[in-house]
């Protein structure tokens, strides 16, 4: 075998690869021999028929093609290990010239992940700061408020909805077709989620009444920029009104919220869960400052295949925000912002851009570390996940084992390597 290996633009790589004429015959032979085995002719035990017969009935050319595939298989496998090459896509087989008695020569065009060179990224990482991680007590009163409400008695109403009473209603959004059936909720009147003017649009409206054709503005900010700014209308229906009595909050509320014994212990469980959340979020925080500054210093070509699966993925993402947050069909969704699905996943490219550079840094700095995980810290996570089922049997039925434990072990080694980072933080 005799092979060249040619660089392409856009990190493609272009093996072509010459077999002998001996070696092709080997393989012809081999595969008519294997494909005679199960061959019924008159005259001959199965799978004994000569080989002239074989080539007769099965066809020379297919026996030949069959042989090349094999060929084509071995060689291009044998090529890449040699070399130590790393492809990240399919192989795209050209098929240059097949003949017995001739040398075989095909191509393989395929994809490889591009050289990064890691500069000194500990003294970066350490130009990082820490932001220190407070409670405020305006924090846990609002946190108490919370849970005060969530303990609230309702009292039903026959009056109009105020302020600050929990309404129950019917509605529905038109316009852009954002919700053509009728949706109901349930919400403390005023700090609902909903569009500005939608709420004040119920105060002061009773059970069972309506309102219909309420013209309404979603925000120039909205976090989906092909509805902002548009103009929609809303109908309205009151289900319910009911008054909300609010307990004290005292020792006796602290106990029965849980397993405190006074009000001064739930807050300090309250301070300590604000603690932790802050904490998360620095850590994401840090994470991503970290990924942020080694791209800014590290230039290198991110592969427009993975770049392509990334938008894929982050589309077929959007399909169910958009149905679920928007209640409506994608290709509604389509008509109405009067965008194609090409254009929406190409909107895509910088942020998926971002996370395949993201990824293939962090991979590279996996190597440079030297991080591993175990089998026994794999198996942990899996019984951690496997415990949440019923049964072994229910566990089975639902999980991709080998999936899951792909995943859990990138998930591990994402972590070990992102602590590593975080200690040469000063």
């Amino acid at each position: 075998m005799k092979y060249e290996i040619k660089k392409n633009p856009k990190l493609q790589i272009e093996l072509t690869i010459e077999v002998s004429p001996d070696e092709l015959q080997q393989y012809f032979d081999k595969t008519r021999e294997e494909l005679g085995k199960n061959l019924e002719v008159d005259g001959f035990r199965k799978g004994m028929a000569p080989k002239e017969i074989i080539e007769e009935k099965i066809g020379k050319e297919n026996i030949l093609i069959e042989a090349a595939d094999l060929l084509v298989k071995d060689n291009y496998k044998k090529v890449i290990s040699e070399n130590k090459i790393e492809p990240i896509s399919q192989p795209e087989i050209e098929i240059i010239k097949l003949a017995l008695g001739n040398p075989f020569i095909f191509k393989a065009k395929f994809y490889i992940l591009p050289e990064i060179n890691l500069p000194n990224y500990k003294k970066i990482i350490s130009s990082i700061k820490k932001n220190k991680i407070s409670v405020e007590n305006k924090e846990i009163d609002e946190t108490l408020n919370w849970i005060q409400k969530s303990r609230a008695n309702f009292i039903s109403k026959d009056g109009p909805a105020e302020k600050g009473d929990f309404v129950e209603i019917e509605y529905s959004l038109n316009g852009l077709n954002l919700n053509p059936q009728n949706e109901k909720d349930s919400f403390i009147l005023g700090e609902g989620q909903f569009l500005p003017g939608f709420e004040e649009n119920i105060i002061g409206m009773k059970p069972s009444e309506k309102k219909e054709k309420i013209s309404l503005k979603i925000p120039e900010n909205y976090y989906n920029k092909d509805l902002a700014g548009k103009e929609i209308e809303a109908n309205i229906k009151v289900l319910s009104v009911k008054k909300m009595e609010l307990r004290e909050i005292n020792d006796d509320f602290a106990r029965e919220v849980g397993n405190f014994k006074d009000l001064e212990n739930l807050k300090e469980s309250i301070k300590e869960g604000i603690s932790l959340e802050k904490e998360h979020a620095e850590k994401e925080r840090l994470r991503n400052e970290i990924l942020e500054k080694l791209r800014n210093e590290i230039s290198f070509e991110a592969p427009e295949i993975l770049i392509e699966n990334e938008k894929k993925s982050m589309l077929e993402d959007f399909k169910e925000s958009v149905l679920k947050n928007l209640k409506i069909p994608f290709e509604k969704y389509l008509e109405e912002s009067k965008k194609t699905e090409e254009e929406i996943k190409n909107s895509f490219t910088d942020e998926a851009e971002k996370r395949v550079k993201n990824f293939l840094i962090l991979r590279e700095l996996v190597k440079s570390e030297d991080i591993k995980v175990s089998e026994d810290e794999i198996n942990e996570e899996i019984d951690k996940i496997l415990k949440q089922y019923p049964s072994k049997e229910k566990a089975e039925e639902e999980l991709d084992y080998d999936k899951l434990k792909l995943y859990i072990e990138n998930a591990l080694i994402n972590e070990k390597i992102f602590q590593r980072l975080e200690n040469f933080i000063e």
